[in-house]
């Protein structure tokens, strides 16, 4: 039985309107063969949880340049907590200051990814920690 491509969920969390970085990242993925499913702008982490899980994702990946980093992930990983995600890999893109990388780390998020980031090393960290969580009788 072939291996079902990586889920990937694309979101804009917040009031930040500029979503080409997020494009750019969906297209990417795609292009290494993994289904993107990109929720378009000012989605709420409810939103995106929601499709997460309406999608089987196994990754969400969040673009963020408003500065609201650490409320949208604390907000979004306790509700995948709570719905039983806890297996979903969380990613941040965007402008992230030094000082918040350890406290985004310490609360689940697997991948920071600055501006800059080649986009070869975003696949590849995918799918890395995707096979590293996956079940044991997958």
């Amino acid at each position: 039985m072939p291996e079902r491509p990586v889920r990937v969920v694309i979101a804009k969390p917040g009031l930040d309107g500029h979503d080409r970085g997020a494009k750019v990242i969906a297209r990417a993925l795609r292009d290494a063969g993994m289904e993107v499913i990109y929720t378009g702008l000012r989605q709420t982490p409810e939103q995106i949880v929601s499709a997460a899980l309406q999608e089987d994702a196994d990754v969400i990946g969040l673009s963020i340049l408003s500065g609201a980093h650490l409320h949208v992930c604390t907000r979004l990983m306790e509700l995948l907590r709570a719905q039983g995600l806890d297996d979903v890999l969380v990613l941040v893109g965007g402008i992230i200051p030094d000082q918040d990388i350890p406290r985004l780390q310490a609360i689940g998020v697997r991948g920071i990814y600055l501006p800059g980031t080649p986009m070869q090393a975003i696949v590849d960290g995918i799918r890395r920690d995707v096979r590293r969580q996956a079940p044991l009788d997958a």
